[in-house]
């Protein structure tokens, strides 16, 4: 009777399994299938006239917004990953014990706000402060080809919610992060600091290069976050369509997600295809990112 039922136990929990994946498999071949076939009449009509009466041209509609989706999510990293991995090596390696668990927390509270916070906080305090730094930026610095334009208030440009993606990407980078690098041996820590190293040197020659592997997946995590982000993005940027890389200037870029909820409520026949298309970029884009880290990820493990 045992064995019988250990063995009908093992077979609902190999059909559980089984299903859960299948589950995950088929419902992203459905989100794949659906954003495709809703985006066929806008790829076969891509010079249909609009109702405001414009003609558009799906690649000419479409690659603004992945510019601009990929150089916020591009900037909100530079700007993210160096704090977090600070961040992430005090809180293993330097803060007290007690610190180090409050800390810890404020991170894990801070990755559980919502977007639409952040969206308020940027747009109400952040960005009327934005000004005399990026004046400062453009006056000192404009004949670099981010900081060059015309920064005037109020400054609702892709530098503002850059900065706001960095924050809300900052705790997801800065969780795992810190959570690999207390992975690290401690057997490898001792022996280099019994051979006369500081606690730095330590942190550069055993702690980073075995972090490596999980800041990158992290760093990806982060980027996923970011390339997705809608609400907060939507209440600071002022919208544009240009490949322009003047960062501070504003009305010059917008993000797939945020163009998606700013005209989904009101478009209908091609112009909804449209956004579906856009959608469907997006997936893609973030599939493509999260297969490139993995990639990345088994060839750093491979490597050490």
């Amino acid at each position: 009777m045992r064995t019988s039922g250990r063995r009908l136990g093992d077979s609902v929990f190999s059909v559980l399994s089984i299903g859960s994946g299948l589950l995950i498999f088929v419902t992203l071949a459905l989100v794949a299938v659906f954003l495709t076939s809703e985006s066929v009449p806008a790829m076969r009509e891509s010079r249909e006239i609009l109702g405001d009466g414009a003609k558009f041209s799906l690649v000419e509609t479409t690659l603004p917004l992945i510019f601009g989706t990929v150089l916020a999510a591009a900037l909100a990293l530079v700007i993210a990953i160096p704090i977090s991995v600070g961040i992430a090596l005090f809180i293993s390696h330097y803060a007290p014990p007690r610190m180090a668990s409050g800390l810890g927390y404020m991170i894990d509270l801070l990755a559980a706000v919502p977007s639409v916070v952040y969206g308020l906080w940027g747009g109400i305090w952040l960005v009327p402060k934005m000004e005399p730094l990026y004046v400062f930026l453009n006056t000192y610095f404009g004949w670099i080809p981010l900081f060059a334009g015309d920064p005037h208030a109020p400054m609702r440009n892709l530098a503002s919610a850059a900065i706001v993606l960095a924050v809300m990407v900052l705790p997801i980078i800065t969780a795992v992060a810190r959570e690999v690098f207390l992975q690290t041996p401690k057997l490898q820590e001792e022996a280099a600091l019994a051979l006369g190293a500081t606690r730095w040197e330590t942190v550069r020659t055993v702690v980073l290069p075995f972090g490596r592997s999980g800041v990158v997946a992290a760093s990806m995590l982060g980027l996923g976050r970011a390339l997705g982000e809608t609400m907060a993005v939507l209440m600071i940027l002022a919208p544009g369509a240009t490949f322009s890389f003047h960062i501070l200037e504003v009305g010059m870029h917008q993000t797939i997600a945020a163009n998606i909820a700013a005209k989904e409520a009101e478009s209908a026949g091609t112009e909804m295809s449209l956004l579906i298309f856009t959608g469907l970029v997006l997936f893609v884009l973030t599939f493509l990112i999260n297969a490139a880290a993995r990639w990345i990820v088994a060839r750093s493990g491979a490597k050490s």
